[in-house]
């Protein structure tokens, strides 16, 4: 199941749209070309960071903050803050600053919301992990593969929170690679589960299933290689991440509504409704809207929206597992 990450879809559109209407202008900030900004930021450096670095806070230090990026943060609030009280009111007061809203920081953390709610989702990633190595047995052959989408998904919020923290280059790749082989190892599991890839019974499924592992994993690194090496490319990390989550998404509605017309066991309908639960929490992506109190935004709510559906999933998991072992001592 993909939860992690499909509001790029929601980006993808988004910057379509704007390309298409203006063929000169990409998805870039205002805030950060604003005149006003820019001299309010190269004053700030000249007189605080040019006779030697001013005192910053050791918890600021910590988190790499320095005079030049300190100055930068005060300035987006100062030319914020001068919007906001102007008088007539200006119909779009608060702009975005190279990428981001201008988020008030708490103990040095740039976006505190997108942290706490990405900590929310590694958490209902841990517990469901733990679900499942509880009430799994350890001979159920899907089990390991349960195991590795928890740690997998444990990772990508790890490198989710590291980048709220503090966006640098660095911490932007590791939070793209590790959401990218999320949504890569959700495409790979789900055939395994759905066609029962783990089985010996076609002799073919062993077959099918090493020449799929392969597959993925050469599409892992042709991914990686190719952001790496040859061009950053926003748009087609999104393309990628998108086209993989659809066809998640799809495989899983399509088992969840079979599975349901054959059991008809409420549980087995849950696949479907947690793709229904993330679409409508990509809607808030598209609102985008100024951070409220400075820190809360569309894409931090995004974050909180999907804690339930992930713990959700972890228990269909459970019940899935469970079911297939009934049926297997029944045939017995």
């Amino acid at each position: 199941m993909i939860i992690r990450r499909q509001a790029l879809k929601v980006r993808f559109i988004v910057c379509l749209s704007l390309l298409s209407i203006l063929p000169n202008f990409a998805c870039a900030s205002l805030g950060d070309r604003l005149p006003e900004f820019r001299q309010c930021v190269s004053t700030c450096i000249d007189e605080n960071c040019q006779r030697g670095s001013p005192v910053i806070a050791l918890h600021l230090r910590l988190l790499f903050w320095n005079c030049p990026s300190n100055c930068d943060y005060v300035c987006q609030h100062i030319i914020t803050d001068r919007r906001v009280s102007r008088d007539p009111p200006m119909l779009h007061p608060i702009l975005q600053y190279h990428g981001k809203w201008p988020f008030y920081r708490f103990f040095g953390m740039q976006e505190p919301f997108s942290v706490l709610f990405s900590l929310f989702n590694f958490l209902a990633h841990r517990n469901g992990l733990l679900n499942v190595l509880e009430r799994i047995p350890a001979d159920y052959p899907l089990r390991k593969y349960y195991v590795a989408f928890g740690y997998v998904g444990m990772t990508s919020w790890v490198f989710s929170m590291i980048f709220h923290t503090r966006d640098f280059d660095v911490t932007e790749k590791l939070d793209y690679f590790a959401a990218g082989a999320s949504v890569l190892y959700g495409l790979y599991y789900t055939p395994i589960r759905v066609f029962r890839l783990d089985q010996d019974i076609p002799p073919v499924k062993p077959t099918l299933l090493r020449l799929w592992t392969l597959i993925c994993v050469l599409l892992y690194i042709a991914h990686v290689s190719y952001l790496t090496l040859w061009h950053w490319d926003y748009v087609y990390n999104m393309a990628a991440n998108v086209a993989a989550g659809v066809v998640t998404n799809i495989v899983w509605s399509g088992f969840s509504y079979r599975t349901y017309q054959k059991l008809k066991k409420p549980w087995a309908a849950w696949p479907g409704m947690i793709v229904a639960w993330i679409i409508l929490a990509m809607s808030l992506e598209l609102l985008d809207f100024p951070p409220l109190g400075g820190m809360v935004d569309a894409h931090s709510l995004w974050h909180l929206g999907t804690v339930v559906p992930t713990v959700w999933w972890y228990n269909f998991l459970v019940k899935d597992a469970q079911q297939d072992l009934a049926g297997e001592r029944l045939k017995a």
